[in-house]
């Protein structure tokens, strides 16, 4: 009872420390951190707290999805192994009708060599052999029918999967993609040697509108971002959600020119965009962004990738400045 009084009061006093809500998944992976029965969940969390990482609630659910929810890739290979089973059996239906094909031109060459002098006996044969056939092909039909329904399950099958891998990649607020599935890509992209730009795209003013306005004001804020981030890069590059107040683009093949190109090009969009708030009819405050813009190393990870481009973004705002390519 004491060990269990002690491991929740080091959760909650890890969830205050870095602001997190108690939610259950937040608990969840907090508490399995504090129990220590997972040694690739607390390596990576002591990582991200040596690097001095920002440990928020988008961090939590990667480290969910990565190390504690294993459930989706179970699914994943479930359906996998149906698309094994409803490919070989096509490939057996195929391979059934040729046969079938096959029975039916060697009765008919019968047709032709059975012997004149002993009619009787050849017309027996035939009806046993065309009972035959007449069973083969009802078996066929019989087969086809329940392959018809096999592909109708698979089918349904197949959409819950897309359903499922969809809420497993897609950030549910903003229709971005999650930090997670942006650290796989970017592994993925290092290993076909293709190069790698990444852009942050920080709120800088978020925090005044939920002040200022409220809750529902700075969510519809970050919503109107997000589809300005996903309209411009929406066939180049991969948007995620990174924080809570910032977006993360990922560029495969794209020199930082070229991505500096793309960032302005958001920043205009966003800043086209005016509000007025139904209560008063007053015009709220321009949408301020900072943008960062990080070239991949070879060696690195996603994680180190993303921070340098929102160091690049820090700086930017530091500077005055509303865009600023790391390593200038």
């Amino acid at each position: 009872m004491a060990i269990a009084q002690e491991k929740m009061t080091k959760v909650c006093m890890f969830l205050e420390r870095y602001t997190l809500p108690p939610t259950p998944l937040n608990f969840q992976v907090v508490y399995t951190y504090i129990s220590q029965t997972n040694i690739d969940l607390n390596n990576a969390i002591d990582r991200a707290i040596a690097a001095n990482n920002l440990i928020d609630h988008i961090l939590v659910e990667q480290l969910y999805s990565e190390f504690i929810n294993t459930g989706h890739t179970t699914q994943v290979s479930m359906i996998q192994n149906v698309d094994g089973v409803i490919n070989s059996l096509s490939h057996n239906a195929q391979t059934t009708e040729k046969q079938i094909i096959r029975f039916v031109d060697q009765v008919n060459d019968c047709v032709h060599t059975l012997d004149e002098n002993n009619i009787e006996q050849s017309r027996q044969a035939l009806a046993i052999l065309n009972e035959q056939t007449v069973e083969l092909l009802n078996q066929h039909k019989q087969f086809k029918k329940e392959l018809g329904k096999a592909k109708q399950l698979h089918s349904k099958t197949q959409k819950q999967l897309t359903q499922l891998r969809k809420q497993h990649i897609i950030d549910s607020q903003t229709g971005l993609y999650k930090r997670h599935y942006l650290t796989q890509q970017t592994q993925l992209w290092t290993n076909q040697k293709k190069s790698i730009c990444a852009i942050a795209i920080q709120i800088d003013n978020l925090e005044h509108f939920t002040e200022n306005y409220g809750d529902i004001i700075s969510e519809v804020i970050l919503n109107k971002v997000a589809k300005q981030v996903h309209k411009y890069v929406f066939q180049s590059g991969l948007p995620g959600r990174t924080a809570r107040d910032q977006f993360t683009i990922l560029l495969a093949d794209v020199d930082p020119d070229t991505a500096n190109v793309i960032a302005e090009k958001i920043r205009n969009g966003v800043e086209k965009l005016s509000f007025v708030s139904s209560k008063t009819g007053t015009k709220l405050p321009t949408i301020n962004l900072s943008l960062g813009i990080a070239q991949h190393e070879q060696n690195g990870d996603f994680n180190q990738l993303a921070k340098k481009a929102s160091h690049a973004a820090s700086k930017a705002r530091s500077l005055g400045r509303s865009s600023y390519t790391a390593g200038q």
